[in-house]
């Protein structure tokens, strides 16, 4: 008689066994953790959010002169960041009916930046490369990259372009690339008179 009270109690000790290992290992990973979630844009830091309002150029609809628009442009911490990050809306597709002066895909390597505050903005050779040529489509290039730099930048007094981190002449033979160029207004068809 007691064996089938032993197989019982074995029988109520599996059930038992069964239920805590349910209760506490198989019901747990079925339900998620009583954790906040962090939703990729939150986790995100926060300077990949903010912007600043800038002043870029482009070649106007007449084809004569450059035109100043103000776009948002992503913040950048201090000067060398936030020039960055300038140049590269620079070489993003203008706002119709606007071109861009920068030739098609043209790429920034890096800026840096002189305690004399004169910016060294180094492009991919395809600036020089994809070039239309012609001295205004070169003055364009030159300055739409100068001028949204030392207009938007106090910092910044002037801008030499280099390619693939080299020096260079020109672009196509009509601007001096040799030295720093400082802002220049007269390309403007509404000049920017002042600095954000």
């Amino acid at each position: 008689m007691r064996k089938p009270n032993t197989l019982a109690y074995v029988g109520v000790l599996l059930v038992g066994a069964a239920l805590v290992w349910a209760l506490f290992v198989v019901l747990p990973g079925l339900y998620p953790e009583d954790r906040p979630v962090e939703s990729p844009v939150s986790a995100a830091p926060e300077t990949a959010t903010r912007k600043i309002t800038a002043h870029l150029f482009f070649v106007a609809e007449d084809g004569l002169t450059l035109e100043s628009v103000e776009q948002d442009v992503v913040y950048g911490e201090g000067t060398i960041e936030q020039a960055e990050h300038l140049v590269e809306a620079q070489l993003s597709p203008a706002p119709p009916p606007l071109t861009s002066a920068i030739p098609p895909g043209t790429r920034l390597h890096r800026v840096f930046v002189s305690e004399r505050g004169e910016a060294f903005v180094d492009l991919s050779t395809e600036v020089r490369s994809a070039h239309p040529g012609g001295s205004l489509n070169e003055l364009f290039t030159v300055y739409s990259i100068v001028n949204a730099l030392t207009v938007n930048l106090p910092a910044i007094t002037a801008v030499q372009i280099l390619i693939d981190g080299v020096e260079v002449d020109s672009l196509s033979g009509h601007v001096d690339l040799r030295r720093p160029l400082q802002q220049n207004d007269r390309l403007v068809n509404q000049a920017v008179d002042d600095r954000p």
